[in-house]
């Protein structure tokens, strides 16, 4: 089946129209869009008769290129001639097809156009679905011991249902020590097929070793995390919004909820390093706390505009600034920028990345996938924000320092530790008297709680 997922914001629209599996997405790596473009199909007078693959797959590239690149001049290229010129070559395996692929894009001198090998292609789709096969852990290298340390557990995991803890130590799995091992392999190594078992020799501090078996199964990523922060008697939500996965909005409401059940006084959004993802999850989320307002507009190769605007669902009136740095890309930027032009939030940190561009996925016939640049898409005010990003209202940079320290211990994100986070706590604090608040600043929109509805 083909199924069409649209771009990171997480209403994830999937379309079964027959063929292959066909993701729009945006982010640093992609970006889902809301846009729905069927692959056109090359007149008849020219197809080729193909052998199977490989040289299937090189021709199935070109069409989707052909038939949806932004740019109808594919960047002064002649595209026409080479297709002939990738179908003239024969190919005696994958790879050599893949390297011409590879080469063919190249002229297009888009890198947000690319091709993913089979492997590259199936970590996007767990990125983008938010779900993927496992048991639930997430570790780090303690590298004073250089052993693996189990940092968290994934709710109703396998794992977390097993009773494994975070600050248990992995010594071996399915018998084979980790001291041999690099993150990676570690990784890969309890990472498998659904429904088999991987078996795991922990040990816990002051406890002895013990084995855990446990059968992997379908897992949700956690995209956001949020914890209640008392600073003085002002009591702040911090919600940390990892990437825009066809979870996250979801996952972003059930947040505010239960921050809101605290009585927070305002919120602290942080997208700092989020590299995007899908738009319709951007979308979404920016809904949650906006009451009115567009929040972005696609605009695609023949000059097709879509706009994408609030409904009167947002979740929470409360002051907020959000945190962001030069690796808060895509989707992170179509949020920051709604929020920020429609005065809906302070901005703080560092100017962004810089991607206006909004991306289709494809899986192709061998399981190796196709990312292409099928628009550009603008924040409220028109503004091309594509190598340039979005500029904070507030400047706050990190020495190279406390980078590399944040870098070793994230949990110093969000804590007094951290500059950034400190500046957006004295913005929020600032909401004690209302004739503090500059006109530059947001000012809290009056609405109550409504149920959340699509």
């Amino acid at each position: 089946m083909n199924q069409q997922f649209f771009n990171r914001c997480p209403l994830f629209a999937k379309y079964f129209m027959g063929g292959a599996i066909t993701t729009l997405t945006l982010g640093t790596l992609l970006t889902a869009t809301a846009l729905l473009v069927p692959v056109e199909t090359v007149a008849q007078n020219k197809r080729i008769t193909l052998e199977d693959s490989p040289k299937s797959i090189v021709d199935e590239v070109w069409q989707i290129v052909n038939s949806e690149y932004v740019d109808p001049d594919f960047h002064h290229a002649d595209w026409q001639k080479t297709r002939q010129d990738l179908l003239k070559e024969s190919y005696d395996n994958p790879k050599q097809a893949y390297k011409a692929i590879r080469k063919a894009l190249e002229n297009l001198n888009d890198p947000y156009t690319r091709f993913l090998e089979p492997s590259e292609f199936q970590i996007l789709t767990n990125q983008t679905s938010g779900e993927m096969s496992g048991v639930g852990i997430r570790l780090t290298l303690d590298k004073r011991t250089s052993q693996f340390v189990i940092v968290d557990t994934l709710r109703s995991s396998p794992a977390m249902m097993a009773g494994v803890q975070p600050g248990d130590r992995l010594l071996r799995v399915d018998g084979k020590p980790t001291a041999l091992m690099s993150l990676e392999q570690a990784s890969d190594a309890i990472s498998g097929e659904l429904g088999t078992e991987v078996t795991l020799q922990l040990m816990r501090p002051n406890k002895e070793v013990y084995n855990v078996t446990l059968k992997r199964s379908q897992i949700e990523i956690a995209s956001v995390s949020y914890t209640l922060k008392e600073e003085g008697n002002f009591k702040v939500g911090y919600i940390k919004l990892e990437e825009f996965s066809s979870h996250a909005a979801e996952q972003m409401e059930q947040a505010i909820g239960e921050l809101s059940n605290q009585q927070v006084s305002g919120y602290v959004l942080d997208l700092r390093n989020n590299p995007g993802g899908l738009l319709f999850a951007s979308v979404d989320i920016a809904r949650q706390w906006m009451p009115d307002g567009e929040i972005v507009s696609t605009i695609d190769r023949k000059g097709g505009s879509r706009h994408f605007s609030a409904n009167n669902t947002a979740l929470t009136n409360l002051p907020l600034v959000i945190l962001v740095n030069k690796g808060s890309a895509s989707a992170s930027e179509i949020l920051t920028g709604a929020l920020k032009e429609n005065k809906r939030a302070t901005i703080v940190g560092t100017t962004t990345y810089g991607k206006g561009t909004v991306q289709s996925v494809h899986s192709l016939s061998d399981g190796s996938g196709l990312a292409v640049t099928i628009a550009r898409y603008y924040p409220p005010s028109g503004t091309d924000i594509n190598q340039k990003g979005i500029k904070p209202d507030i400047i706050s940079d990190l020495t190279m320092e406390q980078k590399l320290r944040f870098r070793n211990d994230p949990s110093l994100l969000g804590t007094n530790a951290d500059p950034q986070y400190k500046q957006a706590v004295s913005v929020l604090q600032r909401y004690r008297n209302p004739l503090t608040v500059t006109p530059s600043q947001p000012k809290p929109v009056g609405l109550s709680f409504p149920q959340r509805v699509d």
